[in-house]
């Protein structure tokens, strides 16, 4: 029998371009968490500045949360573009633990203007904790049905995405999250940036949360940036 998985929902206000700043407030929100899993939203640690250098897992400026992971026994689920060492770059999702930083997933369907900067990623991804199974999202990859079924089909217990949304946009996560555990009867975790990301972003929508099997919810965050929701999957 797999042991209940705790699960924190995070939106750290967050500096644009500032990683240093932002790492220390991803390490605190692990710490503050209590949690095995700690998801955070799209590009978390950069801010949603399409500009921002990618940041590569060896940077020591991620020793913070690396710390922070170690010291409390989470994975961390964060935000960040990152390359290929081959010139391209993507919207990726770093996996993070007292062990280091690896890249988990490349985000697959781009929206808007990433096109410009970066390359889709290649195909859906899952990262295994305790038992459970997380299969990865990020942000416009939740709205395509194509995604959460690829996904899904890789034997997935968890859809985790880290999302950004504008305030008008706030009712979004949530009805997509809804859909996904309807369609494919998977827990549904969803990470939202709150407060401002960028000069695209000067507010965003938060509302993280996290979603039953069933559709029902669990949990939901207010609007303001700092707010960490947790869960026990079970």
């Amino acid at each position: 029998m797999r042991t209940p998985l705790t699960l924190a929902v995070a939106q750290p206000l967050c500096v644009p371009h500032e990683v240093a700043a932002n790492v220390a407030a991803h390490a605190a929100a692990v710490r503050a968490a209590d949690a095995r899993v700690v998801l955070f939203p799209e590009l978390s640690l950069t801010g949603y500045d399409l500009d921002a250098p990618s940041l590569d897992v060896a940077d020591a400026r991620l020793a913070p949360l690396v710390e922070a992971c170690a010291d409390t026994g989470a994975l961390a689920l964060a935000g960040a573009p990152v390359g290929d060492g081959a010139g391209s770059a993507y919207i990726g999702v770093l996996a993070v633990d007292g062990a280091g930083v690896r890249v988990a997933y490349r985000k697959m369907f781009l929206g808007g203007v990433e096109p410009r900067r970066f390359v889709a990623g290649g195909g859906p991804a899952v990262v295994a904790v305790d038992g459970w199974r997380l299969g990865l999202a990020v942000c416009r990859d939740t709205g395509v049905r194509e995604h959460a079924r690829r996904t899904v089909a890789l034997g997935v217990d968890v859809y985790a995405a880290g999302v950004l949304e504008a305030p008008a946009d706030a009712a979004v996560p949530e009805a997509r999250a809804r859909r996904v555990a309807a369609d494919h009867g998977v827990w549904v975790a969803t990470a939202s940036f709150a407060g401002p990301s960028g000069s695209r972003y000067p507010q965003t929508a938060g509302g993280s949360g996290v979603w039953r099997p069933d559709g029902t919810p669990v949990l939901r965050t207010g609007a303001g940036p700092g707010e960490v929701g947790r869960a026990t999957l079970r």
